[in-house]
């Protein structure tokens, strides 16, 4: 059976190239009549018609060229020679043409077009590869011809083949080319040859040892390039070919001394010899593939070989850094790729550059290799070295490119993916996986290597210098705006790794003068592209990120070189300064920058909230370090706030407030503590008479900032106030009448009745929530002067009942104690009084709120003596519990059939005043 396929091999070739010869024929006669129709129409004249047609009368011609008398404003055209220009209908109609003829003929194709044109050659291409190896083993199987015969035999084979295919190629490429494309018989003749040589040289030299391992490679990597050559006259599959050759040729050939140098010099050539034929064909797929295989050997070779080093990868990657710049993609404009002009919008043309495939694959072929280095010291060679030098070679890429979206983005997340890896595990990824499984696991043992602290810093530097370069080189464009937002946020991010990681936390000189140095780049960069801004209007992306960095850096050079209050201040003063700078420079991201500050000292606060330290905080109350860690912020962004009073953007004004009322709360609050906590703060449950001092604080906060908004109209005062009065009124609700309760707590009240815990937790509180909604009368939604006012009836609701408690039972009102039956009729007697009390206070106050509070005081009396009175008293004072409540009730209904009343009697003469 292996006799007859090289037959039939034959057969199918001898077919295609028929077949190939009648599409070459009818494709020659359509582009001669084609030729023709478009010289016609050139000339001006009238295109002849097909001979199968017939020819029509002229005198039926009608139009611009018709017989007879014209006029020339009519037809266009002017009598130039005596003889009629060609008028400007015709011109168009020739051009419409010419552009037609010249297009590719695109044909529908059919069944039969598929089957005779394309698979029909590939599959012939298939079998002639085949029966050139089938050809080969049927002679060994034989023993018909030595192997250094058949091997001969082959190579003439396969070079036939390729001869074959150019000669093809010659004779039927301007005719068949558009149609069939992607089944060139000239490519897949050359592509069986390619495929046969090489099996050839390998044969020779894996099989019968012929030739020696250098001679195998020099002709394994021949063939691939020679393929790769003719791919610039065969179409991309066969530079496909070539690659798949030349990527295979270093795995085939087995070598008692390895080089790293020699392996990645042969890809290195291999893929510039791929790239620069995409150069040429304006391909994408070949060369995406070509970045796919030098990744796959890089990562193969870092992770297997027993010794690697970084060296020879990273000649690799910046071969690929050149390659991508300087040779495909290069300079290529986003005309030149329609892909890459398919996208009308901004964010499409970004990130959907010309050559997306290209730039995306090779991207990833340098930042992953990258983060190995990183994750692989100290096991490879020059790892930290090689990963700083392949993202710097990633980041130079993206910056002078315009394509070079992706190179930009990879290069930022593997410096901080790769600064993080070499921060956290410095003695590699391997070591610290064994360490985790090891019996004897230390945590400290995966922080204990070497400090590339120096690395790490030149590599933020040279990072920033290249985004900075970055920005002005592609000033303008949208790959700018991406730039001025990495160059000043990935050195950040390194130096504060490397800070955290390596620094002296407590005063750190090194860090703190790189900190402040670029800080101060940073300011001057952005005041510098603001200069050559050409644009006066729209946003400007650089004037708000590289203030942002240089701000940012500035804090962390007060963190190096500062502790505890000082850096709390200086964060608070450089926002304070930011603000005021508005004064020199209109930047809008200025004032954001104090609301950045006041960010960055809540997260000290919730880190330390002592500012200093418990050890160093003062006993004294109020003033102490607390006084200013808390009250010079709050009085900072108060100033703030009232600077930007004329600043165009409102927002950050109102946020400036808020936060401003903010800290001035947590400023009163954490002094509160201190004092009562014997100036020692400690996580301990705050008791009653300190949950009472916050509450009466928030009230008055609500008030000052009501106040505020009344004097200055602004909707953070506004809703402001509102939040905190709903917020006190939930903390009230939870802590007043549950969590701090005396009744369930236990805590003593004090020796003194009246002037005791239930006066500053219960009555004070109670007043301020009358006085607070008695204030926002008319100023607030209605709903929510009501709560106010309900709660200061239920603060002193609680107020009374306890009293009564304490009354019986001492500073002790423990719940576990029970209840007296004179106690029990004294709650009957006190909530009908103030019931009574709120209800004139009500009527006096026109306050609906408090009459509703009274009503529904005296029916939770009439409740309780109904059913508690009734079956818990005996005697006496069963019989004055309810003739009290019953004169209490008549009094009530005289009071407000009285108060009726006059509201009907007012309204009846008001309305008789009317009528007359």
């Amino acid at each position: 059976m292996f006799e007859i396929l090289p037959l039939v091999a034959l057969g199918l070739a001898i077919y295609a190239l028929n077949i190939a010869r009648g599409s070459a024929r009818t494709l020659g006669e359509e582009v001669d009549r084609l030729r023709q129709e478009v010289e016609a129409l050139k000339a001006g004249g009238v295109v002849k018609e097909a001979e199968t047609e017939p020819e029509e009368p002229e005198t039926e011609v009608a139009g611009p060229w018709a017989a007879g008398p014209v006029d020339e404003a009519e037809k266009g055209g002017a009598i130039v020679g005596g003889e009629p220009a060609v008028p400007a209908e015709a011109l168009a109609a020739s051009e419409t043409a010419e552009d037609a003829a010249a297009a590719p003929v695109q044909p529908k194709e059919s069944f039969e077009s598929r089957i005779g044109a394309r698979w029909a050659v590939w599959v012939g291409g298939i079998a002639l590869a085949l029966g050139g190896i089938f050809m080969v083993k049927y002679s060994i199987e034989a023993g018909l011809l030595s192997p250094a015969v058949r091997l001969s035999l082959a190579a003439v084979f396969g070079l036939v083949l390729m001869v074959a295919g150019e000669a093809v190629r010659r004779r039927t490429q301007p005719l068949i080319a558009n149609a069939f494309r992607n089944a060139m018989i000239p490519g897949v003749l050359t592509a069986a040859g390619a495929i046969t040589l090489f099996a050839v040289a390998y044969v020779a030299y894996g099989v019968y040892a012929y030739i020696g391992p250098l001679a195998a490679f020099v002709l394994l990597a021949a063939v691939a390039f020679a393929t790769i050559g003719l791919s610039l006259l065969h179409g991309q599959a066969l530079a496909g070919l070539g690659l798949l050759a030349s990527m295979m040729t270093p795995a085939l050939v087995a070598t008692d001394r390895p080089s790293a140098w020699t392996l990645f010099g042969f890809l290195c050539v291999a893929w510039l010899a791929t790239f620069a034929a995409a150069r040429i064909g304006r391909w994408q797929v070949v060369p995406a593939l070509a970045n796919a295989g030098m990744l796959l050997w890089a990562l193969l070779y870092l992770s297997q070989a027993a010794a690697p080093d970084a060296l020879p990868v990273l000649m690799a990657m910046l071969v690929l850094a050149l390659g991508h710049g300087l040779v495909w993609p290069g300079n290529v404009a986003a005309e030149e790729m329609p892909q890459g002009a398919a996208s009308a919008d901004l964010l499409g043309r970004l990130f959907a550059p010309p050559a997306v495939a290209v730039s995306l694959t090779g991207a990833l072929a340098m930042a992953f290799p990258a983060l190995v280095l990183a994750g692989g010291m100290p096991s490879i060679s020059h790892a930290d070295y090689g990963f700083a030098a392949v993202v710097l070679a990633l980041a130079a890429l993206g910056a002078l490119r315009g394509w070079a979206i992706y190179p930009a983005l990879l290069s930022a997340f593997a410096a901080v993916a790769g600064t993080a890896a070499m921060a956290v595990l410095p003695n590699g990824l391997v070591d610290a996986l064994g360490s985790l499984t090891s019996p004897t696991f230390d945590g400290a043992a995966l922080l204990v290597g070497p400090v590339p602290v120096n690395l790490l810093l030149s590599f933020a530097a040279l990072f920033a210098a290249v985004g900075l370069a970055g920005v002005r080189q592609r000033m303008g464009e949208a790959l700018a705006t991406v730039w001025s937002v990495l160059a000043p946020a990935v050195p950040f991010v390194i130096a504060t790794i490397s800070f955290l990681c390596f620094g002296d936390l407590g005063f750190d000189l090194k860090h703190g003068l790189f900190a402040l140095v670029f800080g101060l780049v940073f300011f001057v960069m952005a005041e510098v592209f603001s200069r050559e801004r050409q644009e006066t209007d729209g946003l400007f992306i650089p004037q708000w990120a590289l203030p942002a960095g240089g701000f940012a850096f500035l804090v962390l050079a007060l963190h190096a070189m500062t502790s505890g209050l000082a850096t709390t201040l200086g964060v608070a003063l450089l926002g304070a300064a930011a603000v005021f700078s508005t004064r020199l420079r209109p930047w809008p991201v200025l004032p954001w920058l104090m609301a950045g500050a006041a960010a960055v000292i809540a997260g000290r606060i919730a880190w330390e909230p002592t500012i200093v330290g418990a050890a160093n905080l003062s006993k004294t109350p109020v003033f102490n370090q607390l006084l200013a860690g808390y009250g010079i912020p709050a009085l900072l962004l108060a100033l703030s706030a009232f600077e930007l009073r004329r600043w165009p953007g409102e927002r950050i004004r109102n946020l400036l407030q808020a936060l401003a009322s903010l800290f001035l709360l947590l400023t009163a609050a954490i002094l509160v503590r201190h004092g009562m906590n014997g100036g020692v703060l400690d996580s301990a449950v705050p008791t009653l008479g300190e949950q009472a001092i916050y509450t009466l604080l928030v009230i008055g906060a609500s008030a000052i900032m009501m106040s505020l908004d009344l004097k200055s109209p602004s909707p953070v005062f506004r809703y402001g106030s509102m939040v905190v009065g709903g917020l006190s009124m939930l903390s009230v609700l939870s802590a007043h009448f549950i969590g701090l309760n005396p009744y369930f707590t236990g805590e003593l009240l004090g020796k003194w009745p009246v002037l005791d815990l239930l006066l500053v937790g219960y009555l004070l509180p109670g007043i301020a929530y009358g006085g607070l909604a008695y204030y926002a009368r008319g100023r607030r939604p209605a709903p929510y002067v009501m709560a106010l006012a309900l709660t200061g009836v239920a603060l002193v609701f609680a107020w009374v009942t306890l009293s009564v408690r304490r009354y019986w039972h001492g500073e002790s009102i423990a719940g576990w104690k029970g209840f007296l039956q004179p106690e029990t009729y004294t709650y009957s007697v006190v909530w009908l009084l103030l019931g009574v009390l709120l209800l004139a206070v009500g009527s006096k106050a026109d306050s609906k709120a408090i009459r509703l509070a009274s009503a529904g005081l005296v029916l939770i009396a009439v409740v309780k003596v109904f059913l508690i009175d009734m079956s818990n008293l005996e005697g006496i004072l069963r019989a004055l519990s309810f003739i009290g409540l019953g004169a209490v009730l008549i009094g009530i209904g005289l009071f407000y059939q009285k108060i009726l009343s006059g509201k009907s009697g007012t309204g009846e003469k008001a309305e008789l005043n009317g009528k007359a």
